[in-house]
């Protein structure tokens, strides 16, 4: 399809570091669509959000992701918020209304789930999830589980508070599911490890060469699914751990897709072409 006249225009604002691998997803999409549009990168400081995006919107942009450290402070300014917007407290995605208005969605537990799917035929639905990092990430994915039916939510991070927080939140939520957090003693992390269903990896260990698994092998199973957000290698050293004693594992590339492509058909009302996407992001990613 091709739409005429001037490119439709969208956009991720943020962090450089955090923006670079958005404008190749998607304009791979557009390509593939011969949709005609672009897609553009801005640095945008925080304080200067609430006047950018109200420009945005007068200079005819019909969508904008955000980055960290953005998602909260768009939470904070837009009045109109997707309920899954309002329940992780952040905002990654911009929708340019047709009446005007902005509107704050966040597309990354969709992202998450969809992986999930994607990589191994489930959703946390009836699993024990043990979640490796109570972060940003880590606490999108821990509520994410909780809403989809998981049995059990246990949380590990080295920062106990964190744990606790996100523990509460969850506790908070309509939903039933056990919930509970642990010390920042790898080996009772290990030891949830070995009875857990899925294991979800958010901590930064692994992002460096030379980072060691935060497991050993031994404390996985055949039966299991370990999922690792880090995406700037195949396989990570928890994946690899895991490998070795028979899980089935999967790297964060597909969720940072699937976020993206949900934000896609927000904005155009289209689905996008993902096989175009997966292609630029693993040519940038992994060469």
């Amino acid at each position: 399809m091709s739409n005429s006249g001037h490119p439709d225009k969208f956009a991720v604002l943020g962090h450089p570091i955090g923006h670079s691998l958005s404008p190749l997803m998607h304009q791979a999409s557009f390509r593939a669509l011969d949709y005609n549009a672009i897609y553009l990168a801005f640095d945008v400081h925080p304080a200067k959000l609430g006047a950018v995006l109200p420009a945005m919107r007068d200079m005819g942009f019909r969508g904008v992701n955000l980055t960290i450290p953005l998602k909260e402070v768009a939470f904070d300014l837009l009045a109109d918020l997707h309920e899954d917007a309002r329940r992780l407290g952040a905002v990654n995605t911009v929708e340019m209304t047709a009446e005007g208005g902005l509107r704050g969605h966040n597309t990354d537990s969709y992202g998450f789930l969809r992986a999930l799917e994607e990589a191994f035929g489930v959703s946390p639905e009836g699993l024990r999830v043990l979640l490796l990092g109570c972060g940003g990430a880590g606490r999108t994915v821990a509520i994410a589980a909780a809403m989809q039916g998981a049995t059990e939510v246990l949380l590990a991070d080295v920062d106990e508070n964190r744990t606790a927080a996100v523990a509460a939140e969850i506790g908070a939520l309509d939903c039933d599911v056990r919930v509970g957090g642990l010390s920042g003693d790898k080996r009772e992390w290990a030891e949830a490890a070995a009875e857990s269903d899925l294991i979800v990896q958010a901590t930064p260990v692994g992002m460096k060469p030379g980072d060691p698994s935060l497991l050993d092998s031994g404390v996985f199973n055949s039966g299991q699914y370990v999922f690792d957000l880090i995406y700037m290698y195949p396989s990570t050293p928890l994946m690899q751990a895991a490998a070795a004693a028979g899980a089935r594992t999967a790297n964060g590339l597909g969720m940072l897709l699937h976020q993206g492509a949900r934000a896609f058909t927000i904005w155009t009302g289209m689905q996008p072409d993902t096989d175009a996407m997966r292609g630029a992001l693993e040519q940038a990613v992994y060469g």
